[in-house]
């Protein structure tokens, strides 16, 4: 009899958190050490400096890999950290092309700091993969894009990408921070890498910074545990175990949040306050066929139109339920104005350029009652 394939919620908790052997703890302990016993010179337990490695560490990625189906994976400090790994894989000369909707924080470090040593970065719309392949040169090393992406919530087609990518031999990443891996699997799709900032959903309680790529290949993750030793953005022991302990409830998680989701988004998308709504489980989204193909959700994230500053500040002053704050992924409902908060880098000419308006307002759905959330909204919209 062939052997079942755990599923993911089973993967979730056990992969990786094993009962501590030494102990029989249920929970993957905190190993809350620099250093490491060596019971002679060259020889040791496989653990030498905690910068190097670190038990709970090892337990997280190779936690994060399994949910992915990568075959290894390396966790950071933050997710900006994170991007700054991928970044450091290339070399003075290589060329990135990027989408021109990212969360951002990452255009203002390729374009403010890796420019500065040689990488050169080509940002294009990636829901038309026609535009990817024209902006492909004979340096490009790397196609990074988010999907869906922040704040607009478009769709690329990431199978679609990974074969123009492939057939210019470079590496197709995909930052899988809104959908996670509960809703969607690019390296499934062809993706070469995935990156996670997994202070987001993987952690989903809104208490811990981190960051994570999930990789394909040996050669990847050699390189990115030499950057782990070299360069030492590490992920500390404590946030590991807050990562593995919420990653044990994203399945559900999950599930909450796109239910909650797909009703806030149709509330709004009937508010006669509301002007336009961004989510991708609506019917009128553009790309809303797409994301049912590549996605087995559509998550929490929803941006919606206001009209104007004036409105976006007068509703965010309103909500109670909801948290104004800038991030995603919590447990609670988080709202933010991503044209003074995410996207305020990028100036007002660089987010006219992508759309990105000063009434626009992004929410993450939490798993409250969704008919609290709903009240709120309503409270909040209504005064416009």
């Amino acid at each position: 009899m062939r052997k079942r394939k755990a599923g993911f919620a089973t993967q979730s908790i056990h992969v990786g958190q094993y009962p501590d052997p030494s102990t029989g703890a249920v929970a993957v302990p905190i190993f809350a050490t620099s250093t490491y016993v060596q019971q002679e010179l060259g020889k040791n337990k496989g653990y030498e400096y905690a910068r190097v490695s670190n038990p709970t560490r090892t337990r997280l990625e190779e936690n994060l890999a399994a949910l992915e189906g990568g075959i290894g994976a390396k966790v950071f400090a933050s997710g900006m950290a994170a991007v700054n790994a991928l970044a450091t894989l290339l070399k003075a000369g290589d060329h990135v092309v990027c989408g021109h909707d990212l969360y951002g924080g990452v255009p203002r470090l390729f374009n403010q700091v890796w420019a500065n040593f040689g990488l050169e970065f080509t940002y294009v719309d990636t829901t038309d993969p026609a535009n990817v392949k024209q902006a492909l040169r004979k340096n490009t090393r790397m196609v990074y894009i988010e999907t869906p992406t922040n704040p607009l919530m478009t769709i690329s087609d990431i199978r679609a990408i990974a074969d123009i990518c492939h057939a210019r031999r470079a590496e197709l990443v995909v930052d899988n921070t809104f959908m996670s891996p509960y809703f969607q699997k690019p390296l499934a799709l062809g993706a070469d890498m995935v990156m996670h900032s997994t202070t987001k959903f993987l952690n989903g309680h809104s208490d811990g910074l981190g960051g994570v790529i999930v990789c394909t290949r040996p050669d990847q993750v050699e390189k990115l545990a030499f950057l782990q030793k070299a360069a030492g953005a590490i992920l500390s022991p404590f946030e590991c175990w807050l990562i593995l302990r919420g990653v044990k409830t994203l399945a559900v998680r999950m599930e909450q949040h796109d239910v909650n989701g797909r009703i806030v988004a149709a509330f709004l998308a009937g508010h006669k306050r509301v002007k336009k709504v961004f989510y991708p489980g609506l019917a009128e989204h553009p790309q809303h066929e797409l994301a049912k193909r590549q996605m087995t959700g559509f998550g929490a994230l929803i941006t919606f139109e206001t009209g104007s500053l004036a409105n976006a500040k007068k509703m965010l002053k309103k909500v109670r339920v909801c948290t104004l704050g800038e991030s995603l992924g919590g447990v609670e409902t988080l709202i933010s104005h991503p044209a003074t908060m995410t996207h305020a880098a990028l100036g007002e000419k660089g987010r006219k350029k992508i759309g990105i308006t000063d009434g626009l307002v992004r929410i993450s759905v939490g798993i409250e009652d969704v008919e609290d959330i709903i009240a709120d909204l309503d409270n909040a919209l209504a005064g416009l």
